[in-house]
């Protein structure tokens, strides 16, 4: 295994050497180039066995990530030095592969030279009879191995600067830990909410009515024993206990609707959305493109239940009978926007509805903003690639 890392340091170091023409034209547009060539360098440690962590997102483009890091602050004290460092070690590997391969090489195959009447020249060495031709041939592999040393050396000076540079007092860094911290709390805090959610349901739904239904059963019961000629109350009960069980078992349904929709596991995200605004007190006027067949079950449980909650919140909350739903579906990604022109005003606190799925969002790699001046109407928008980052 140390064979091998060192054998890749080696070979890192060549092509680094190679490409040093193209750093050196990068140093023009060195603003843009900085971030690619320090990621570059972070996947390089990697491969060479170093723990590095990369910056840019898997979901992210090159130009998209490089735009913001131009933005950061931390490119110019992380990206930026990593890029000088590597177009300065890249010139001293280019200059210690170059002499120091080439001329172990020529000393190792010194003798095949002279057999064609050629001296080969090595610094101030230069051959003069067959025995020093053999003589040179353990200098070059000596050389060779002392080139593949400082190769190697070279390698870990490029590591040990990376590590400096990128250090855990890097302010991108700590942004990426502080909103992890946050991401957690808030869906900690966001499930504990939807499960009072749902205890509150069913205890103040399915429950309230199976006890009706219980207590109508044994009036009925109580009835059918001491007053059998008494028809007409016992059928009175028998339809009251049917009715309770049957708004018991429409709450009970609602409820499972509520944590997982049969429809958008059978029909799709577009469909169960349909199946939403056609059971929403409010008009909802829906437009929908695109096809749902891409999108992964995570990314469309998270859109359809931000529809649901955005409508259960106009529903409530913004003084008005209607709302608008715009729903964007591709190959690549799925876009959602849902609009009222209610009294406006909406927040997305900790531990709400909202929160939790904001979170729930940015889980399958997505973002979900709430824009709701005072008395301007409420306009929640919700994007998410098809497939989530991991």
């Amino acid at each position: 295994m140390a064979q091998i890392r060192i054998a890749r340091r080696v070979l890192t170091e060549c092509v680094a050497a190679m490409t040093f023409p193209i750093l050196l034209l990068s140093i023009l547009v060195a603003p843009v180039s900085a971030p690619v060539v320090a990621e570059t360098d972070r996947s390089r440690a990697r491969w060479c066995g170093v723990e590095t962590m990369p910056l840019k997102p898997s979901d992210h483009s090159w130009a998209h990530w490089v735009v913001l890091r131009l933005r950061s602050r931390s490119m110019w004290r992380t990206d930026l030095p990593v890029f000088v460092t590597a177009v300065l070690l890249s010139a001293l590997s280019l200059l210690v592969a170059f002499f120091g391969f080439i001329g172990a090489a020529a000393l190792v195959f010194s003798p095949v030279f002279w057999l064609f009447g050629v001296a080969a020249q090595v610094g101030p060495f230069t051959p003069e009879s067959v025995g020093e031709t053999l003589l040179a041939m353990p200098a070059g592999v000596v050389l060779g191995a002392v080139t593949t040393t400082v190769l190697t050396g070279t390698s870990f000076l490029r590591d040990f600067l990376l590590r400096a540079f990128s250090r855990i007092r890097d302010p991108d860094l700590l942004a990426k830990l502080e909103e992890l911290r946050t991401s957690r709390a808030s869906l900690t805090a966001a499930f504990e909410f939807e499960r009072q959610r749902i205890e509150r349901d069913l205890h103040d739904g399915a429950q309230q009515e199976l006890v009706a239904v219980v207590m109508r059963l044994g009036m009925l019961e109580a009835t059918a024993a001491g007053a059998a000629a008494d028809q007409e109350r016992i059928v009175r009960l028998a339809r009251q206990a049917q009715s309770h069980a049957e708004r018991a078992l429409e709450r009970l349904r609602g409820t499972v609707r509520d944590i997982h929709p049969r429809e958008l596991s059978d029909l799709g995200l577009i469909a169960a959305v349909r199946e939403l605004a056609a059971r929403s007190p409010l008009r909802v006027e829906l437009t929908s493109t695109g096809d749902d067949a891409q999108l992964s079950s995570p990314t469309a449980t998270a859109v359809y239940f931000t529809v649901s909650e955005a409508l259960t919140n106009i529903s409530k909350h913004a003084g008005v009978g209607s709302a608008r739903i715009d729903l964007r579906c591709a190959t690549t990604d799925v876009h959602v926007r849902v609009k009222d022109d209610g009294v406006g005003g909406a927040r997305i606190d900790m531990g709400s509805g909202l929160a939790g799925l904001r979170e729930r969002m940015r889980s399958v790699g997505g973002n979900l903003e709430i824009i709701s001046p005072p008395s301007g109407g409420t306009l929640v928008v919700a994007s998410a690639p098809s497939q989530p980052p991991w």
